[in-house]
């Protein structure tokens, strides 16, 4: 059949995508190693430890490679996680493809028998989704009423903090208009507590404070039994075996087999943030330092916290400061930004006044036009030649820009865009700071909190766009022996902003860049989980129940399954329908044979595995084992009730208790999964029709039988 004869020839893009996921499997599962890569040119090198640099650092002139770029790229820049599992997958499952094609499956059934089985496996995981609770809900005793003696509780109340260290900078008091600050550091030893993150301003009632701590104590525990969010819809409840895991009143899993109930259930943040962290404690310590503060703020500013509590990141920036030590990494209210030490004196004169501020969202340049500008034609500038002595044009423009900002009585100009060099002389002669490549979040939280309005050109400032209220000060003084180099970090605040500079240092400049990243995986990771409500189980569960569901789809007939096809093929040949149930179980298990090669690497990357042919025996053993039990998703709950890190976690610590539970978020995987799979069959549709030359709209209905592209 023509089918046959197609197969014969080489898919160049499967096997193009296969080789560019090759080169990313290092970076898969939290222990990741670095590469170096060189441009054979010029011989510089870049150390890069994510799939998003890797991709960014290669020759992706090929099409193939252009897709996976931006199917990379948008995984990142939705998600900042989950680009290493969609590089992985997508080789793993070019791979399976190309198996099937070897094995004369037709194309059609390749797309619609792999894109049901993902639908199946992505309902299938939804049973080991873990409910997050509203850290509120679940606060330490002592902490929760160390301070109901006074009217107003103070984050100092609920954490041990010792003097001047820490995470969340104590900045000098700039007046009235700071923010306070504090200082969080973990003792060690000694996590820090983050159970309950909002009550800085805890009011108690008159009649309360004639109640004995222990009456308050019973009906907070009676309030927070009945807000408990329930999980009760799963078909895994019911189900019946030696390990019989069934449905509790409040709605969470319980297992009846074991001597003592395993309730599955995030019972504070400082455990999701452990869970969520896969390892990286450091950047998790700073996200949950950002997060404190920002709640804090947000309960000056409110009076309360908003329930439920989220952390949102669109009011989170980072600073990198190369060639700093890395404990001087912190985390600070308002906007930390770069400038140069030229202006050291300028920023001593500024920090103890309340600046003025203009805001100007396009580039502070004479040539620059708003876009959408269209130049009148016909128009040219003539300059007479006589007049040696006048002035430039850019020497007229710039004090024409002076002009604006005396009459405005302007200190300090935040710019979005780019600024002339001259401009930014000019202004610090005149004790004024101007300040570029300003992001646009934080110029809009500039102009919230300052009264200022943006504008795209100096010259329309007026009065009722010029902000005020704005303390500048430098970020902090820096230890003796650290060269600083021809920069130094500011520090611009305002009252009423809830902006929070994360500031990163380190002392080797190629290594800041996977520091940034490492910070904005955790803190995107903790935002879907509170945005969510809910995580998977980690530890590469969700993965091995994927491979488990897999494996049965492909043991029971096709009418018990999933009914692939069942709109798409009604009016296609008899000959390509009774082909499903013959094609089905071998593309079926090749696209199990992805997952297993997930695992597999996975295991051998964070060394749980001397190699991959021991992981894939490990990982066969087990599915054996959920296989034997009759419901793989309860096998997996009392193995991971036993290691609480998951199956392929196991043997890292001989204690269970000091090995913290792993957790996935739950939208940025699927999502990876999904991208991943439509990758790989948009490349193996467009290979196809490149090597028969036929489209799904040039096929003759003679032709129909052999060919039907999706």
């Amino acid at each position: 059949m023509a089918c046959r004869a197609m197969n014969k020839r080489k898919h160049v893009g499967l096997q193009q995508l296969s080789s560019f996921a090759e080169a990313g499997r290092t970076f898969l599962g939290p222990l990741k190693s670095s590469k170096f890569v060189i441009d054979e040119e010029c011989h510089e090198s870049v150390l890069i430890s994510s799939a998003v640099r890797l991709l960014e650092n290669l020759d992706l002139s090929s099409a193939v490679g252009q897709l996976l770029s931006e199917a990379v790229q948008a995984q990142n820049k939705m998600y900042r996680t989950g680009s290493s599992t969609l590089l992985f997958l997508a080789g793993a499952w070019s791979r399976a493809a190309e198996e099937c094609l070897h094995l004369g499956v037709p194309v059609s059934l390749i797309v619609s028998v792999m894109s049901e089985g993902l639908i199946s496996c992505i309902e299938e995981v939804s049973s080991l989704q873990v409910p997050v609770h509203r850290a509120s809900d679940h606060t330490d005793d002592t902490q929760m009423f160390s301070g109901l003696g006074s009217r107003s509780v103070s984050l100092h109340s609920f954490l041990p903090i010792p003097p001047d260290t820490g995470l969340i900078q104590k900045e000098n008091d700039l007046g009235d208009v700071a923010s306070p600050s504090v200082t969080i550091s973990s003792v060690p030893g000694r996590p820090v507590k983050s159970a309950n993150l909002c009550r800085t301003q805890a009011k108690v009632e008159a009649d309360e404070n004639t109640q004995t701590p222990q009456t308050l104590r019973n009906r907070l525990c009676a309030d927070t039994r009945c807000r408990k969010p329930a999980l009760i819809h799963s078909r895994h409840f019911n189900r019946v075996d030696e390990n019989q895991w069934t449905s509790k009143p409040d709605g969470f899993l319980e297992h009846q087999g074991a001597a003592t109930p395993h309730t599955y259930r995030c019972k504070d943040l400082a455990e999701l943030e452990a869970g969520l962290s896969h390892g990286d404690r450091s950047s998790m310590e700073l996200v949950d330092a950002a997060a404190r503060l920002q709640c804090q703020n947000a309960d000056v500013q409110r009076g309360r916290c908003a329930a439920p509590w989220t952390f949102d990141i669109s009011g989170v920036f980072t600073c990198c400061l190369p060639g700093l030590p890395e404990t001087l990494s912190c985390v600070c209210p308002g906007y930390v930004t770069v400038v140069s030490t030229s202006r050291t004196a300028l920023i001593e004169e500024l920090q103890n006044q309340l600046l003025r501020v203009a805001l100007i969202e396009g580039d502070l340049t004479e040539n620059y036009r708003h876009l959408g500008f269209n130049r009148s034609a016909n128009v040219t500038t003539v300059l007479e030649s006589v007049k040696v002595h006048q002035a430039s044009s850019e020497e007229l423009w710039t004090d024409q820009v002076l002009q604006v900002l005396v009459k405005f009585n302007v200190n300090l100009v935040l710019v979005q865009g780019s600024v002339s060099e001259h401009v930014t002389e000019k202004c610090m002669h005149s004790k004024r700071l101007v300040i570029g490549s300003v992001n646009g979040s934080v110029m809009q939280a500039f102009a919230l909190a300052s009264g200022a309005q943006q504008v795209a050109y100096i010259t329309q400032v007026t009065e009722a766009c010029v902000g005020s209220g704005v303390c500048v000060a430098f970020w902090r003084s820096m230890p003796s022996g650290v060269n600083t180099v021809n920069s130094m970090a500011i520090t611009l605040k305002t009252e009423g902003m809830n902006l929070v500079t994360v500031v990163l240092t380190g002392p080797v400049t190629a290594q800041m860049q996977t520091k940034e990243d490492r910070f904005w995986t955790c803190a995107y990771r903790l935002h879907y989980a509170l945005k969510e409500q809910k995580v998977f189980l980690g530890g590469g569960a969700v993965e091995f129940l994927c491979l488990s569901h897999l494996q049965s789809l492909v043991r029971q007939p096709l009418n018990k399954g999933i009914q692939v096809c069942s709109g798409g093929l009604h009016n296609t040949s008899s000959w390509l329908a009774s082909s499903l149930a013959l094609y089905r179980p071998t593309v079926l298990k090749c696209l199990a044979s992805g997952w297993h090669k997930y695992l597999s690497a996975l295991m051998y990357n964070t060394a749980r595995s001397a190699s991959e042919f021991e992981a894939s025996a490990f990982i066969q053993h087990h599915l054996q084992s959920a296989t034997d039990s009759g419901s793989p998703s309860s096998y997996i709950l009392n193995e991971y009730s036993k290691l609480n890190s998951g199956i392929f976690n196991s043997g890292i610590s001989n204690k269970v208790e000091q090995i913290p539970r792993v957790y996935d978020v739950v939208t940025p995987k699927t999502e990876a999964w999904r991208r991943a799979l439509d990758l790989v069959l948009l490349v193996l549709q467009t290979d196809s029709e490149i090597i028969t030359g036929l489209g799904h709209t040039q096929l003759k209905p003679q032709e129909a039988e052999d060919f039907l592209f999706l």
